[in-house]
């Protein structure tokens, strides 16, 4: 029997109706929906998609923040056999309209009038695209475009038996959804994830961290992340667990959020980790005298209890009363004041993150535990769990998963997390996904109990802080057009924003020089020059990429890179690593508040 994410779906509304599927926040309070109702609101969307002529192999592209739209629309294409396709918020028209023609989308939804102007700045460059849908409140007066209830009502048309007919017809090794992610080189590529990945990979999160239905989730990162999908689409569909979709903008209201929900899962990507930190440090630094002692006293045995608790201990005699004195005093009021009070498990991954921040949440009676994994394998490829937590590494391999180090120390897997491949790129395929076994493209080391440490990476994909995905070529690219520059390095691994190291073509410098009367004096940190560049990487560069991808800063060097200082290979390609060590100065500083 095929078993998808549509299907658990329908069993949450048949063994479970009435209980909460997901929350809003509206007004001043948190209205919830149930199973029951959120299954009909996916069978109408594709009851909906179907009248407008979608069916199996037709797939939608959704651009907008986390909402049950979102989602709905997600399960529709998925339940009337298309793979749907999330856009990050902050892509370009340009990037949109790649991903939307490379998937062949036949509707996009969109959540509000910027998204839209988007879609319709590129629209005629996408033969596929027959029909934009605009989320609730957003009505546009467009031909092509239809609001959330029109469209809903072409959904009435269309039997309720034709949709049971689509959902029985699904495989499990069918195509279930696109994550669009980016390579070391030229544009992102599409990855194939299956129904059987979606289900196993969620049905084997709910086994290993005891997720239950009583559990529940704020929902905040971008829905076009497969960490996200997991937590938000699949995750409660084959758990039962309740969502509580985030108000917009995030970093806004994310704190307010946690403390209303207290949710019971918590998932954040290494910034975000980090700015808690940061906030609660600087609130116990706050503490004088006596309190100071208590709070230091507190960590101390909040580290030692955590300590245990990773070896599936629990601390006993005067340690367990200490425990729970510290609880009352700091722990209790540190959780509460970042909506944690709850929270059973908590999760990192998406980016290195460093093990000094999961310390200081350790002594605190907060476990953030570190998991790794890639789109291609679903997410999920290790995971520190609860009694099996070694801080430092991302944990032993995912159920189902054999994950071994190759020869040359590259991570590889092979199981039913493992992708189909990327779509309409053999040649890549081929490249990644060798005898069943992913090729992760990450260099690893696995310890005498089986616990991965993340070396380095074979790929040259810059992962942010905030752990966006950033091919760092496109952006080279880009600057290099510029007239006046020689060469560019893009600079952002576990940074908060991308910046750049360039060097000058000297014959357009001289050329530039010439026309600016600037003749004789020195161009690298010369105003007239900066500003120049600086209009340019505006005009030319940063319009073409998402707002993460753009270059917020650069640093123009006084002289090129060379194959003498080891800059340069032998064929002019950049030594990154050599790069970074010769001009560290230069990067710091772009860098400093």
């Amino acid at each position: 029997m095929t078993d998808t994410i549509v299907h658990g779906l329908h069993e949450n509304a048949r063994i479970r109706p009435n209980a909460p599927a997901y929350y809003e926040k509206i007004g001043d309070n948190w209205v919830p929906t149930s199973w029951e109702e959120y299954t009909q609101q996916v069978r109408q969307a594709a009851r909906a998609l179907t009248a407008l002529g979608l069916g199996p192999g037709d797939n939608v592209s959704i651009l907008g923040f986390n909402r049950p739209e979102w989602v709905i629309m997600d399960l529709a294409n998925m339940l009337i056999g298309g793979a749907p396709t999330g856009i990050y918020t902050t892509n370009s028209p340009h990037e949109c309209q790649y991903i939307i023609k490379h998937a062949g989308t036949k509707v996009v939804l969109v959540e509000s009038e910027h998204q839209w102007e988007k879609i319709a700045q590129v629209r005629s460059d996408v033969g596929s695209l027959e029909r934009i849908v605009t989320m609730r409140g957003v009505q546009i007066d467009d031909e092509m475009t239809l609001d959330w209830d029109s469209f809903l009502a072409l959904g009435d048309e269309v039997e309720e038996s034709v949709i049971d007919e689509r959902m029985a017809a699904l495989e499990d090794d069918q195509l279930a959804t696109l994550i669009y992610t980016s390579g070391t080189t030229g544009p992102p590529k599409g990855v194939m994830l299956s129904h059987k990945n979606l289900v196993r990979t969620a049905v084997n999160a709910g086994d290993l961290f005891d997720i239950k239905p009583a559990d529940t989730v704020v929902s905040y990162l971008p829905l076009s992340h497969i960490a996200e999908q997991l937590l938000t689409i699949h995750g409660p569909s084959a758990n039962g667990y309740a969502v509580y979709f985030a108000q917009y903008p995030p970093q806004d209201y994310l704190v307010s959020n946690l403390q209303e929900v207290q949710p019971t899962l918590i998932f954040g990507v290494p910034r975000i980790w980090e700015k808690f930190q940061a906030g609660v440090a600087a609130t116990l630094s706050q503490a004088t005298g006596t309190k100071a002692k208590l709070v230091n006293w507190a960590q101390n045995v909040g580290s030692q209890v955590t300590e245990l608790r990773n070896r599936s201990e629990e601390p006993s005699g005067m340690l367990a009363m200490q425990y729970k004195l510290a609880d009352k005093l700091v722990f209790s009021k540190v959780k509460a004041g970042l909506g944690l009070n709850r929270a059973r498990v908590q999760f990192t991954s998406a980016a290195p993150i460093s093990p000094e921040i999961l310390l200081f949440f350790a002594s605190l009676d907060i476990n953030v535990m570190e998991v790794y994994g890639q789109s291609e394998g679903t997410g999920l490829t290790t995971a520190n769990v609860p009694g099996a937590n070694k801080v430092g590494t991302v944990g032993r391999a995912w159920p189902e998963t054999e994950v071994k180090i190759a020869d040359d120390g590259e991570i590889v897997l092979k199981g039913p997390n493992v992708f189909l491949g990327y779509f309409k790129d053999p040649e890549a395929t081929a490249s990644d996904l060798q005898d069943g076994w992913l090729h992760s493209g990450d260099l690893g080391e696995m310890d005498e109990d089986g616990y991965i440490t993340i070396v380095g990476r074979k790929k040259e994909i810059i992962i942010t802080s905030g752990g966006k995905n950033i091919a760092p070529k496109n952006i080279e690219a880009a600057l290099k057009d510029i007239d006046l520059i020689a060469q560019a390095v893009v600079i952002g691994e576990q940074r908060r924003y991308i910046t750049a190291l360039l060097t000058l073509d000297e014959e357009h410098a001289v050329q530039f020089a010439r026309e600016h009367g600037l003749e004789g004096k020195t161009l690298h940190d010369n105003q007239v020059v900066i500003d120049y560049v600086q209009m340019q990487i505006d005009e030319k560069v940063n319009t073409l990429f998402a707002r993460v991808e753009q270059v917020r800063k650069f640093t123009i060097l006084p002289r090129d890179f060379t194959v003498e200082d080891g800059e340069l290979t032998p064929t002019l390609k950049i030594k990154r690593r050599v790069v970074n060590e010769h001009f560290a100065e230069n990067i710091e500083a772009m860098y400093e508040e």
